[in-house]
């Protein structure tokens, strides 16, 4: 996740059953969209999606105002004279109110066709980022709030945590410090995201290659080598992913892919390494400021886990509950390397090549035949239905709603059963320039209940970059494409299923680790016959869908080594939660202790310094990398218990809607899901589909 994301009925027919998705009110034609045109008003949406430039600075401007006249209303109440009605409501009001109104300022720097709104909207973002950090900051708000928790009164649970929620924004902002001490806060901040850049930066300017022969290249497939460049009669072999995963997978050479690995993982080199180390020191600096043990405290407070060591011992559970799965995939691709090398000896680059040997052994499947089943207009028509018979939704397509751009489209949501509005999603999913490059989803209007007793309704937008029609026939998706689609999809699906009072509790500002956990869980269904072959069909006859050996083959290759690659990832997140959880550690050291106990043996790769480029911990994962295996982890668990012997079942699907997805945030998580469960939430799950599907 980041961040920063018509009536006319359509026949899906989905392979041999001739699924025909009658149900889904949905075009996919363009329809030629003309600003100055009257455009239907969205009932219970506020948000504007089509600016200029002018209009968005003039916006930004009246948020800021409206703001500061809040705060400074709450700030002016005698406090022995608060109440919720005018400390909390207003500021619940505020943050209803106006968070559409900052996401029209802030959207069109991803979507808009105009280069000047862009400009416009990134410069409002960063006014707006910067003027509410000082809003968290103001003292005066702060003890109003104080004072009235400081009273007791019973304003019911969810009242109740949003209050919570306020409060512990402004502490962990540093609103009970001194003014010096404030002041050293600020200029943290500023270094550390000075560090973060430079970091980063040394990894964006890393030029250097290597000059490989064809000999030294030998097994790679001549369409990779054909794009090499060519210098001193060799070959020109980048270190970027774009070259180096392809030669770790295909190269039959292992000098050539240590080689290639050694150089790889030296990317960051000393600069770097000395860079994250004075980053983790600065990180605890800050925490400590705020009164934490350490920094990794600071991070996962609000997160499911709370503390650093619940991650710590959730981590080592996991590594320990795969090891048997992980010895014996490394026993496999031992013997593999006997038989091709004469040495059983595998050293860290050799895991991609072996395991690609081994798929390519285990599994027949022809990834470039696979993409030909997967037309964009037949996977969102398969997506959409699938979502609409599971969690008892309806989608209707609007035709004339007012967009940013003629290929985006607007469909209302509502549920099947009451007819209730449940709210509104676009989709701005082709390709264009200046347009935002990767998959996302973007919130634009939180659901909240105002104070009139009326709804407003939850809208978001899906962000993608497939490719467009070329000669009338649809585009085709690669397979991770439609799994990276159908992801995201489910965080739009969960945000408009949310039902609580507060805008606060919207379903994507959540918890970290909560927020990921139902996109995991249905991203199961991009690997079941009977769910998969309701997105495909062949581009030529869609009659014809992929055939449940492909789906099977597309399951097991997910899963194929699952231990060991897992192993890995817990490598570098134990890696991230111990330079953020103690003091003065030796990163290098560490790995290097740490990489043969997690990895059963296999030695760090000797010249290599995974802590230089593993551009997570320095920056947006830093003390929080645990938390994509937290999710799988939960995920796997509701899919086997809920949902895997009845994939389409609508009772189960509105259950999930009703008890897991509507809640948002107003509920605690993991009390969401012990409740849905009907017991504590279990390990056992993941690790045996780990176990059953990885060999």
């Amino acid at each position: 996740m980041e961040p920063r994301r018509r009536e006319r009925r359509v026949i899906a027919v989905a392979g041999a059953a001739a699924l025909v998705a009658v149900g889904l009110n949905i075009a996919f034609s363009a329809v030629a969209a003309h600003r100055r045109r009257k455009r239907r008003e969205l009932p219970g949406f506020t948000a504007q999606v089509n600016l200029s430039a002018a209009e968005i600075k003039r916006l930004a401007d009246r948020i800021i105002a409206k703001a500061k006249e809040t705060y400074d209303s709450v700030a002016a109440v005698p406090l022995d004279k608060v109440s919720f009605a005018n400390v909390v409501a207003p500021l619940a009001e505020l943050d209803a109110l106006q968070f559409p109104l900052v996401q029209a300022c802030v959207l069109p720097r991803m979507v808009s066709p105009s280069e000047d709104v862009r400009k416009a909207s990134a410069e409002a973002e960063k006014q707006l980022d910067s003027y509410f950090a000082l809003c968290r900051q103001r003292e005066d708000v702060y003890r109003a709030l104080k004072a009235f928790a400081g009273k007791g009164e019973r304003i019911g649970p969810e009242a109740t945590r949003f209050l919570q929620g306020l409060v512990k924004d402004f502490e962990r902002n540093g609103v009970k410090l001194s003014q010096s001490k404030r002041k050293e806060m600020e200029k943290l901040k500023s270094y550390i995201a000075e560090l973060n850049l430079k970091y980063l930066q040394n990894l964006n300017d890393f030029t250097k290659f290597l000059l490989l022969s064809e000999d030294e290249l030998a097994g790679m497939p001549f369409e990779f080598l054909k794009d090499l460049e060519k210098a001193e009669g060799k070959l020109k072999v980048l270190l970027t992913s774009y070259h180096v995963t392809p030669i770790l997978e295909h190269c039959r050479v292992g000098s050539t892919r240590k080689q290639i690995a050694v150089a790889y993982g030296q990317k960051g080199g000393k600069d770097n390494l000395g860079i994250l180390e004075n980053l983790v020191q600065q990180r605890h600096k800050f925490a400590r400021l705020l009164g934490y043990a350490n920094y990794a405290d600071f991070a996962i407070e609000p997160r499911m886990p709370r503390t650093s060591r619940k991650v710590l011992e959730f981590l080592e559970e996991v590594s320990e509950q795969l090891s048997d799965v992980a010895n014996r995939e490394l026993s496999i691709l031992k013997d593999l390397k006997m038989k091709e090398e004469g040495d059983a000896q595998l050293g860290m680059e050799d895991l991609l090549y072996y395991m690609k040997r081994a798929e390519e052994f285990k599994i027949h499947l022809d990834i470039g035949e696979i993409k030909q089943y997967f037309p964009v207009s037949l996977v969102l028509s398969g997506m959409l239905k699938m979502f609409q018979d599971l969690f008892a939704l309806r989608f209707d397509e609007i035709k004339d709603a007012e967009v940013w751009h003629d290929t985006v489209s607007v469909f209302s949501v509502w549920d099947a059963s009451s007819s209730d509005l449940l709210g509104y999603f676009y989709l701005d999913i082709f390709a264009r320039e200046g347009k935002y490059a990767h998959t996302c989803v973007v919130t634009l209007q939180n659901g909240y209940l105002c104070s009139n007793g009326t709804r407003k309704v939850p809208a978001a937008v899906l962000l993608s970059q497939c490719p467009k029609e070329f000669d009338g026939n649809s585009a085709l998706l690669r397979f991770p494409e439609v799994v990276r689609l159908f992801h995201e999809f489910s965080h739009v699906v969960h945000h408009i299923s949310n039902r609580a009072t507060f805008s606060r509790f919207s379903a994507l500002r959540l918890e970290g680790d909560f927020a990921e956990i139902p996109s995991l869980l249905l991203e199961n269904w991009c690997y079941e016959s009977i769910s998969l072959k309701m997105m495909s069909g062949f581009h030529q006859d869609i009659t014809k869908s992929i055939t449940s050996e492909s789906c099977q083959s597309l399951k097991r290759r997910r899963d194929l080594f699952a231990g060991l690659k897992m192993k890995q990832e817990i490598l570098l997140c134990l890696v991230d939660q111990i330079i953020h959880s103690s003091e003065n550690v030796d990163i290098d050291s560490l790995i290097k202790e740490l990489h043969p106990k997690v990895m059963l043996g296999i030695p760090l790769l000797e010249g290599t310094s995974p802590a230089s480029c593993f551009p997570r911990i320095a920056i947006g994962y830093d003390a929080v990398c645990y938390s994509y295996i937290w999710s799988e982890v939960f995920a796997a668990d509701l899919f086997v218990s809920k949902f895997k012997d009845d994939l389409l079942n609508q009772h189960a699907g509105l259950r999930f809607r009703n008890k897991v997805l509507a809640p948002g945030g107003s509920k605690d998580s993991l009390e969401i899901i012990t409740d849905y469960l009907g017991r504590e939430p279990s390990l056992q799950p993941f690790i045996q589909c780990k176990t059953r599907n990885s060999l």
